[in-house]
């Protein structure tokens, strides 16, 4: 049994969606991952009431359009008791960054880029 029924990963970067996918789906957490490279568009996805019940999000924070803290904040619009699991995963190492991270309850991690096996099962 995995860990996670999906996996999904937000970036406006295909190339770290690919490099990431791969790594994912080497670690088998999950039968289906799944990028984005917009926000938004993610968003409207998560937002059916129908979807796998144990999901782990991998948000980046340095979008256009949305970036991933208007992510968040409009995620809490349609979190309502979900079990979704989010890390922040960003090129970022400004402190600040980690730290408003920490102001969402249901984000459980900052990782800084790139993913590696390590990172990841540091914080699953």
């Amino acid at each position: 049994m995995y860990p996670f029924d999906l996996i999904v990963l937000i970036d406006d970067d295909p190339i770290n969606n690919l490099i990431n996918k791969r790594l994912i789906n080497k670690l088998n957490l999950s039968p289906k991952t799944i990028e984005f490279l917009e926000a938004e568009v993610a968003l409207q996805y998560l937002k059916d009431p129908d979807l796998e019940k144990r999901i782990l999000i991998l948000v980046d924070i340095n979008m256009p359009v949305m970036n991933g803290w208007d992510f968040l904040s409009q995620y809490l619009e349609l979190e309502n008791g979900r079990k979704d699991r989010i890390i922040m995963l960003s090129s970022s190492i400004d402190f600040q960054d980690r730290q408003k991270s920490k102001e969402f309850p249901f984000v459980s991690g900052f990782i800084e880029k790139p993913l590696t096996h390590e990172k990841l099962e540091s914080l699953l």
